[in-house]
């Protein structure tokens, strides 16, 4: 098991003590990277106003002024702790705040640091100190663990936040996992970026057991995800599957080491970002587990009137990702999907270099899965016709009432 080491600012506002995270348990434990912290926080002077470039601290629940002016905020989510002044490493992240919500996703922040190692490789004047600088934003969907996403108004919630600060001018451009992000965009605002994508399969995780296969009758499976709960049950009815696993990738797996569920799933994208795949039992096959909509692949969003930004942007898009992220958000939105429909859908390009479409639909229980699958060019206007297309088969297939079963 990895463990966090610190290292405090030299204004010693901080007290921070590395401690691995106590997750283990009987047997066999997977890792999970963690720590605690205890902070001697201070009251900042107000931020003062400026002309024109704005330099945001954090923003959890108070500001600070900074010396020097930041040419790109990147916004990105996490839940508020204490505030204080740090600086911390872990063995993927490393990275100086001002101000620092200790509850933050790591996932979030690593995401938000592979944006800005990309923008500083790509652009020598944002390779200087300070020349960027990564705001995190509390949102509704991480200070709201206890009830299913469904159940407190969809996915909308991991980017709404962030969305605002977006357009308010706090941030200057704002880093999603896309399979966050809701079919519209707000006004106002673009998302002209999407990186490499990543591996976009689902990874097994369990303590005692190396396949879903495997698992005994009656067994508990923990999710938080309809997508795989429908699919899970639609091939394996004998098992039990827990909805409201929520929480981190370290949370879920602290969960499963202290024996709440017998297995997982987690995106194997993340546990990569994380340097986490150690804990991964198995990788499932894209025909096992049809994956979410832009599983995998991170957007990032700026104002439609900040062609600056748009021009930094533009160096990280990577068109053959976002070509296949637009098919599949052009399935979801003909199905009107959200955290309340089991739906999967997954565009890749084939050996021939066309598109390849498969989508997915569900019922909740898992009883019913309609498939369908389309091929065509490997071009924008014929690949929003096919995830529209499939999508249309798949609503008239389904009939009034599939996703309500």
């Amino acid at each position: 098991m990895e463990t966090l080491t610190s290292l405090c600012a030299s204004r010693a506002l901080v007290s921070h003590t590395a401690r691995p995270m106590p997750i283990s348990a009987a047997g066999s434990s997977v890792s999970a990277k963690g720590y605690a912290c205890s902070i001697k926080s201070r009251a900042f002077p107000p931020r003062k106003q400026r002309a024109s470039v704005v330099k945001a601290a954090v923003a959890v629940e108070q500001q600070t002024e900074k010396p020097k002016v930041a040419l790109v905020r990147i916004g990105t989510r996490g839940r508020c702790g204490v505030v204080g002044f740090c600086c911390f490493s872990t063995s993927r992240i490393s990275a100086q705040f001002d101000v620092i919500a200790f509850k933050e996703s790591p996932l979030a922040l690593a995401q938000a640091h592979e944006t800005r190692e990309k923008l500083m490789a790509a652009h020598s004047e944002l390779a200087e100190e300070g020349a960027i600088e990564i705001v995190i934003i509390k949102t509704t969907g991480d200070k709201i663990l206890s009830q299913p996403l469904a159940d407190i108004g969809g996915k909308g919630l991991f980017t709404k936040e962030i969305d605002e600060a977006l357009i308010n001018g706090d941030i200057d451009i704002a880093v999603h996992s896309m399979k966050d992000v809701p079919t519209y965009l707000p006004e106002q605002t673009i998302l002209p970026c999407n990186m490499e994508r990543e591996d976009v399969r689902d990874a097994f995780i369990s303590l005692n057991a190396s396949s879903l296969a495997d698992l005994p009758a009656g067994s508990i499976i923990g999710t938080a995800s309809l997508r795989r709960k429908s699919q899970i049950l639609h091939r394996y009815p004998s098992l039990k599957v827990v909805e409201n696993f929520r929480g981190n990738v370290q949370t879920r797996l602290r969960k499963l080491n202290e024996g709440v569920v017998h297995a997982t799933l987690l995106a194997l994208a993340g546990l990569r970002r994380l340097n986490m795949t150690e804990n991964v039992t198995a990788t499932l096959s894209i025909d096992d587990m049809l994956p979410a909509v832009a599983q995998g692949a991170i957007g990032i969003a700026c104002r439609s009137n900040d062609d600056k930004m748009a021009e930094y942007l533009a160096s990280l898009n990577h068109e053959e990702t976002r070509l296949a992220v637009t098919c599949e958000r052009a399935f979801l939105l003909t199905l009107d999907g959200s955290c309340r429909t089991p739906i999967a859908g997954y565009a890749s390009r084939d050996e021939n270099g066309d598109c390849l479409f498969k989508g997915l639909v569900a019922s909740p229980d898992g009883t019913r899965v309609l498939e369908t699958s389309r091929k065509g060019p490997y071009a924008i206007d014929d690949m929003i016709l096919m995830g529209k297309d499939a999508g249309k088969e798949l609503l008239s297939r389904a009939g009034p009432g599939f996703f309500n079963s």
